[in-house]
């Protein structure tokens, strides 16, 4: 299988194609690099050839980074020693850019080297980036869908193959923090006025203006500004007086940024402090074993297996059932609220006729103004323009007008979250839509299977969960009744991929998975503020072991009033088994104060005018005293893990979730379980199933049953199982 093309034209240019089959758009294998590295010593050999572009076959995209399954198979490849395996391997990667880097020239003159330039056509991602930064001059086709940048560090990795190194001597620390630390990506002409590559041109001119600029490059043209003499890091080096502040400053952000759980962005900006104070080839070894040091690290390879594997199996369909293409092409949205606004914005982005419904004309108007004023902040930002605005506001119908529905394949109801109104609107609009028309439900709590029972064709009905806001947000639930047959699961699927985000599908339940597992969590710090825990340590230990929102910021962003609305039903549902006396306690008192979350600026946190938070509120320790003796750290940081942990141990023990893949990406990207752990089930993998109930077993006996360890666990831990070993995928295992 050929991935890189080589052919030399009578101008003497040899042009690298880099087109990998089956795919499309380029990912780099070690093949691939074995032949791009042959067809390099082949143009430097020959002496009619004057020049080098690399470039891409794919219409529209250079590469999108590198196939992760590669590095698996480094390390796998390593037997006793998978350091060396990967170290060495990495090796390889910068001596063939290396090599792309010096082109031949005389290592003591600087002169001699054929002249490299990549021609990129559009997005261009990780080592593919990595590749055109060793390249001498880097051409972009003015492609404004087209992406540039090193996005590594979004999925537990940094840029391994010289991206870091060179991005920092290029650029200087502070210049590349953005792109190495925050994996920011930008369009074509931003990653010129940024310094990411060197022109912008018309796509037709793409290849001729490289090559002609291959033609009458000079030497100096072809020697990088590190490998000259005298070359000084722009910003400074760590001991220079501006560098040295830039290093400490950096060191900062990143531990204020991911307190210090992610060990990425440590090893990082180890490879870049490290790398600034030895000549550029030693960085390159330096950056290799920092690199190697994370690809080893359980954090890193749960983050890859979970954000990159499992997630793009699941935007592929992997739990999708036989059956017919089930694209979307008219969807009709019932509720023009904040949910239905949200559900009709990202479907008329999509591309889908919209039909989007309400009680009264002003409301349904309503809703789609919110996609309008979405539209303009996009144009203000240059990510829209009033093209694009006309375009999709024109696919969006807002009326009252039931026979307005007529020709849709799918309904997404978002109407109040009432059996008795969402029963009543499943009927008036099944009396107008298509019998094959599928009818979804948008619901966070009430079950699939009772709302069903409204509807003439229960297996064409199940629930789809959007998260607020729904365009913000990348996961959605779906959910299936006891009676949803395979074509609704289809349809949902095949929708969520053409919105453009990520799909999990679960089993009818209470609080089907996300909603299960992150209700816990909430109350377990509620319950905490009723013993006399001090609000500060319990959501700065969240946020230490990697939550984004503490659980008391989370439910003043959610309201405290729609707590209390859950809290009622889901009492009324269990009676004496209910098990949240005590987080009723903090939770009534404060709706009874008026203190509903950040919508009525007052809550568990204290706000201004403009609705910024400003503390915690000072009000809670005068009716909940703080102890005298507060818990540790790590005691208040499993409370708040097992909480959500152990919920996700029982649903897929009781069949609700039934792909472990499914429960990891949904946590990460529902309500953001410690992303660096790869989520619930990986993180138990972690410890081991063996200290995880020995932990369970020691909260049970301090603070009551609702710790218990789930049958399923302890077997595993008896047998010395994993999640993953027992339940994953063979070719899911952590990279």
């Amino acid at each position: 299988m050929t991935e890189f093309h080589y052919e030399t034209g009578a101008d003497g240019v040899a042009v690298i194609t880099w087109d990998l089959p089956g795919k499309s758009m380029n990912v780099l294998t070690f093949e691939g690099l074995r032949e791009l590295d042959a067809h390099i010593d082949t143009a430097l050999a020959d002496e009619a050839v004057k020049g080098v572009v690399i470039t891409s076959g794919k219409p529209g995209s250079f590469a999108g980074g590198m196939d992760l399954n590669v590095l698996a198979d480094l390390k796998n490849a390593a037997g006793d020693n998978p350091a060396k395996g990967i170290f060495d391997g990495i090796m390889q990667m910068h001596g063939v850019l290396r090599k792309i880097e010096r082109a031949g020239m005389d290592p003591k003159t600087l002169k001699g080297a054929k002249p490299i330039a990549c021609a990129l056509p559009g997005t261009t991602m990780g080592i593919g980036y990595e590749i055109a930064l060793a390249c001498h001059r880097i051409f972009a086709a003015d492609n404004p869908k087209g992406k540039i940048g090193l996005p590594e560090i979004m999925v537990g990795l940094f840029p391994g193959a010289g991206g870091t190194t060179r991005l920092v001597r290029k650029m200087g620390a502070m210049a590349a923090s953005p792109y190495l630390l925050e994996g920011k990506t930008v369009e074509p002409k931003k990653a010129k006025s940024a310094g990411l590559v060197d022109e912008v041109v018309e796509p037709e001119d793409l290849l001729e203006k490289a090559k002609e600029w291959v033609l009458s490059a000079k030497d100096a043209d072809c020697v990088k500004p590190w490998d000259q003499k005298g070359y000084k890091m722009p910003g400074g080096a760590p001991y220079h007086p501006a560098g040295f502040m830039t290093f400490v400053g950096a060191s900062a952000m990143v531990n204020g940024k991911t307190k210090g759980v992610y060990p990425a962005a440590k090893a990082l900006l180890s490879a870049v402090y490290e790398g600034a104070l030895v000549p550029f080839d030693t960085a390159l070894k330096i950056e290799a074993r920092w690199f190697t040091n994370v690809i080893l690290n359980s954090s890193s390879g749960a983050m890859i297996r979970s954000l990159f594997l499992n997630k793009g199996a699941l935007e592929k369909g992997a739990n999708r059932p036989e059956a017919p293409d089930q694209t979307v092409k008219k969807v009709g949205v019932l509720g023009a609220g904040m949910m239905g606004a949200g559900i009709t914005l990202v479907s008329a982005q999509a591309g889908i006729e919209v039909v989007l419904l309400d009680q009264s004309q002003d409301a349904a108007d309503k809703g789609k103004a919110y996609t309008a004023t979405y539209m303009d902040k996009g144009i203000q930002r240059k990510k829209a323009t009033p093209e694009k605005k006309e375009q999709v506001l024109s696919l969006i119908t807002a009326t009252t007008d039931y026979a307005a529905l007529a020709g849709c394949d799918l309904i997404i109801e978002a109407v109040f979250e009432d059996p008795g109104v969402k029963a009543e609107v499943t009927q008036a609009v099944e009396a107008v839509i298509d019998e094959d028309c599928i009818f979804a439900t948008n619901t966070s709590t009430l079950p699939i299977t009772m709302l069903s029972k409204a509807s003439k064709r229960p297996e064409q009905f199940i629930g789809i969960h959007f998260f607020s806001p729904v365009e913000k947000m990348m996961l959605v639930e779906i959910i299936k009744g006891k009676a949803t047959g395979d074509r609704a699961v289809a349809k949902a699927l095949d929708y969520v991929r053409q919105i453009r985000k990520t799909p999990i599908v679960v089993n009818d339940a209470r609080f089907f998975y996300a909603n299960r597992c992150i209700i816990p969590y909430i109350n377990e710090g509620i319950r905490m503020v009723a013993e006399g825990i001090t609000p500060p340590l319990v959501e700065n230990a969240a946020k230490l072991v990697g939550m984004p929102l503490g659980p008391l910021q989370l439910v003043d962003e959610t309201s405290i009033d729609l707590g209390v609305k859950i809290a009622k039903a889901t009492k009324a549902a269990m009676g004496d088994a209910y098990p949240d006396d005590a987080v009723d306690e903090v939770l009534f008192w404060m709706a009874d104060q008026g203190r509903l979350g950040r919508k009525s600026n007052a809550g568990f946190y204290a706000y201004d005018d403009k609705g910024k938070r400003t503390g915690l509120w000072d009000g809670l320790a005068a009716q909940f005293p703080l102890a005298d003796t507060q818990p540790e750290v790590t005691e208040v940081q499993h409370r708040l893990l097992f909480a959500q942990v152990l919920e996700a141990v029982r649903a897929l023990d009781e069949g609700v979730l039934t792909d472990i893949r499914e429960g990891d990406v949904g946590a990460i990207l529902g309500w953001g379980f410690a992303p660096w752990s790869g989520g619930p089930f990986s993180w138990l993998d972690m410890i081991g199933a063996a200290k995880a109930v020995e932990i369970c077993d020691g909260l049970t006996e301090r603070h009551g049953p609702r710790f218990t360890t789930p049958p399923l666990l302890r077997e595993m831990a008896e047998k010395g199982d994993t999640f993953y070993g027992r339940f994953g995928p063979p070719a899911q295992a952590a990279a």
